[in-house]
């Protein structure tokens, strides 16, 4: 790569980065903010699902935006608003002004990460060049997230706004850096082409009810939970059909004939799902059944960081030598033993007895997060990779937001009391739903392993190609 490439895949990876950092600084301050804001459980999760609703909600508006109006256009506007509403989140005095910050800034962040994503895929040659600059990019999401756990505990000790004010510094300097490196392009040919708001709306409509349904399930009758969870899917058909009728759709239906693509946002769903929602009772246990302090949470959990050295220097050697396929299927596995292993988790356990769930969730993240991305991109026609990026994307922050709510459910459902054994039955019982998630991601991806190894051909006198590969695009094994 020329050092212009390297220039702009360091801002690209700088906002992605940006996007770990913010998510993670949150997650460890969220029992300093329910002490300062006095938020229930349930009010605390939204804090979370809000920012992964609108990130979710207006991701494939989004991709589609960047196909449109052009990717540098919509990374540098978006990128000012999530500076705008990051600060304006550290100001909030009251719970509900906080949610609607998140929900502002999860939608600045779904019009500029597949914006960033699709620069990335349209400025690398697709093959080794395109799947390195991938894997440095979620990589560095990666250490983004593992280095927030450690500041934003630092950041919370001296007070929690600071884990909103942290992110306008460093998303100021990414912006004068990418008005300096990002080059201008042409702005896309739109004859003929428009925004698909209707399918905008109704998907958002969709996915916003699905998870209100899933989190007010605990705490409400059946028949609104029915009523919620019918709306939702009633908004998601609606989508559906304004999608094969429209002359410009927001997803084009038939990009879902590739089976590669809808694994991989089938099994980054669930991943996602079982992941956040993890993240959401362990930081939980930690502080408020065993008191450890927001900074005693960082160091605890920054080993889930190691995918952040293992996914740009472990990680392309494995895909290279395996195959994208294996190693997502390797990564699900290990997600669900770690999960599985925090089962039995008990009032009084060592971290040693929590270090191997802790490590080995880590590896799984860098066996899995990046070869996604690899799969659900690779193969997809340059005009619709802003598209491609939006539906990873939204699949990745639907189940995290699913992932919470369900959880959290789950939590809320099984606890009886505010007893210390009360709080315990009720961790574990929701720990089951990362695991199912995870196992169910496993499944899913059994079936593109073996659907890869039966496309598998040796040509004569030549290398293994893969006959599952888009047509036109053969890859050498």
């Amino acid at each position: 790569m020329s050092g212009r490439d390297w220039g702009v895949l360091l801002v690209l990876c700088g906002a992605i980065f940006l996007e770990g950092i913010d998510v993670a600084m949150l997650n460890v301050a969220l029992p300093s903010i329910r002490a300062d804001l006095g938020l229930s459980t349930g009010s605390l999760q939204w804090v979370m699902s809000a920012y992964v609703l609108g990130y979710g909600g207006f991701m494939l508006l989004g991709g589609r935006a960047a196909d449109l109006f052009g990717r540098r256009q919509m990374f540098v506007f978006w990128l000012s608003v999530f500076l705008l509403f990051s600060g304006l989140g550290g100001l909030a005095t009251e719970g509900w002004t906080l949610i609607v910050a998140r929900f502002v800034t999860g939608v600045a962040a779904a019009f500029m990460t597949p914006a960033g994503l699709s620069i990335i895929t349209t400025s690398f040659a697709e093959g080794p060049q395109r799947n390195k600059a991938l894997l440095v990019y979620s990589g560095t999401g990666a250490g983004g997230f593992s280095i927030g756990l450690v500041v934003g505990g630092l950041l919370t000790s001296a007070g929690w706004r600071w884990v909103f004010f942290a992110p306008v510094v460093l998303s100021a300097l990414i912006l004068v850096a990418a008005l300096a490196l990002v080059p201008r392009t042409p702005r896309p040919e739109r004859t003929g082409r428009s925004v698909d708001l209707a399918g905008g709306l109704t998907v958002t409509a969709a996915i916003v009810l699905i998870v209100l349904g899933v989190e007010r399930a605990s705490h409400t009758g059946l028949a609104a939970t029915l009523l919620t969870l019918g709306a939702g899917l009633a908004s998601l058909l609606a989508f559906v059909v304004i999608e094969a009728r429209s002359a410009n759709p927001l997803v084009r239906l038939g990009i879902f004939r590739s089976g590669a693509l809808v694994r991989a946002n089938l099994a980054g769903l669930l991943f996602a799902a079982g992941f956040f929602g993890f993240q959401f009772l362990v930081v939980l246990y930690l502080q408020e059944l065993r008191g450890w302090s927001t900074l005693e949470t960082s160091f605890a959990m920054i080993v889930i960081g190691i995918d952040a050295i293992l996914s740009p220097l472990l990680v392309p050697r494995l895909v290279a030598r395996f195959g994208s396929a294996r190693l997502i299927l390797g990564g699900l596995v290990a997600a669900s033993l770690s999960y599985a292993l925090f089962l039995p988790v008990g009032a009084d356990w060592t971290y040693l007895a929590m270090l191997p769930g802790l490590l080995l969730l880590g590896i799984a993240f860098a066996l899995a997060y990046g070869p996604l991305t690899i799969v659900a991109t690779e193969g997809v026609k340059e005009e619709e990779q802003g598209l491609a990026g939006g539906l990873l994307y939204t699949s990745f922050q639907f189940g995290a937001a699913l992932g919470l709510s369900a959880a959290t459910a789950v939590n809320v459902a099984a606890t009886t009391s505010s007893a210390p054994s009360a709080l315990l039955d009720g961790y574990r019982s929701a720990l089951w739903v990362p695991l199912a998630a995870a196992l169910l991601a496993a499944l899913i991806s059994a079936f593109g392993v073996r659907t890869r190894s039966a496309g598998t051909v040796t040509a004569a006198g030549g290398p293994a190609v893969d006959t599952a590969a888009p047509a036109g695009l053969p890859t050498a094994r």
